[in-house]
């Protein structure tokens, strides 16, 4: 198989997904970066947007064996943002014009979450008469949770399945019937029943997956109709069982982690060339592997940033992995940042736009 007969098709099918996906010559890489980012600039444009995001707290109901915020983590000191606070933060997104906010926490359940999310969505949307975009990543709920949610405001939601593989998922999460495949199928489900633009992702280079399970997941895309899209590579975190599990095996070695940001640029180049309309971000964990990793998804067809505004006393506290970068800048400093990472591959920042998914409106004609 040929890769520049291959990029050449107009419809890609799995065999050409795994081939691409398998790519490791920098020639061939070259011809595949550069041919997604040619779709992105005809499909969604060399535009890219920002989603302001806070992390507004760290507590957490579930145990997934990979995530630092994991309800067994013993290490990590739990945080609530006061309201007020994260109201102010996102008045500073609206008057910096990052037109978008990201709402993210770890999983809770309970009514008093549930009504303190509906309260702060309509605070929000106060801000500049509505001007704000809100993406919610706040996990799995009822559809009725999500439907409130949704008519106060909400109207993009990021639910990472994590594998589209049941059984890798169940090699990621305990079997205590609380961190079900299905369950969070069906939550994906329940947004895009209610008419949310819904976001999902995996993690890339984890143990046991294979490019048969990467191209299954940009099937899995498809099928669901995704309109945006967060993936990046694993990055372990010492005090997980996962975590804890790959140091001991050797597979956290410099060679394995580059290996893994290769593999999810691969994943954003395909993905964007499968897929052509949809959002892609260019996630903080490929930044983690490499200095320049977020460039690196730009220029392979990634096109959403989300600079850190979570107030800094907590950042510490919100590590999903270990090194997470960006820790120590301030908002201001991370709004320069990423604005000169955009301009050095040529793209521009839609500043003071949602920067919605194409994909979204396009499957509604």
């Amino acid at each position: 198989m040929d890769i520049t007969t291959v990029l050449k098709k107009e419809k890609l099918n799995k065999e050409d997904i795994v081939f691409l996906l398998g790519r490791t010559a920098q020639d061939e890489l070259d011809q595949l970066y550069s041919a997604a980012y040619a779709v992105k600039k005809e499909w969604v444009g060399n535009v890219d947007y920002y989603r302001g995001l806070l992390e507004f707290s760290n507590r957490c109901i579930k145990n997934c064996c990979y995530c630092g915020i994991r309800r067994g983590n013993t290490e990590v000191e739990r945080f609530d943002t006061p309201k007020e606070d994260i109201v102010a933060m996102a008045r500073w997104c609206y008057e910096q014009q990052y037109g978008s906010v990201t709402l993210q926490s770890g999983e809770r359940q309970d009514p008093a979450f549930i009504d303190y999310i509906e309260e702060l969505l309509r605070e929000i949307k106060k801000i500049g008469g509505g001007a704000l975009g809100i993406t919610l990543c706040v996990g799995e709920q009822t559809k009725e949770t999500y439907r409130r949610w949704y008519d106060a405001g909400a109207h993009r939601y990021l639910l990472r399945i994590e594998s589209s593989n049941p059984k890798l998922y169940a090699t990621l999460h305990p079997q205590d019937g609380h961190h079900r495949w299905e369950v969070r199928k069906a939550c994906l489900d329940s947004l895009a029943e209610i008419g949310y633009q819904v976001g999902t992702g995996v993690m890339i280079g984890l143990p046991g997956q294979t490019l048969e399970d990467l191209a299954e997941d940009v099937l899995f895309y498809q099928k669901q109709n995704i309109a945006m899209i967060g993936m990046g590579p694993y990055v372990a975190h010492h005090n997980t069982p996962l975590g804890k599990k790959v140091c001991e095996d050797g597979l956290d070695t410099p060679k394995a982690r580059a290996e893994r940001l290769r593999s999810s640029v691969n994943m954003v180049a395909v993905t964007r060339l499968f897929l052509k309309d949809v959002n892609i971000a260019a996630t903080t964990a490929m930044q983690t592997l490499h200095p320049f990793g977020r460039e690196m998804a730009l220029k392979a067809g990634a096109n959403i940033l989300m600079p850190l505004v979570t107030l800094p006393q907590f950042r510490t506290q919100y590590q999903l992995y270990d090194n997470k970068p960006c820790l120590e800048d301030g908002k201001e400093e991370c709004r320069n940042c990423l604005s000169s990472r955009v301009a050095s591959v040529g793209d521009t920042v839609g500043w003071g736009q949602w920067g919605d998914s194409p994909h979204y409106f396009n499957n509604l004609k």
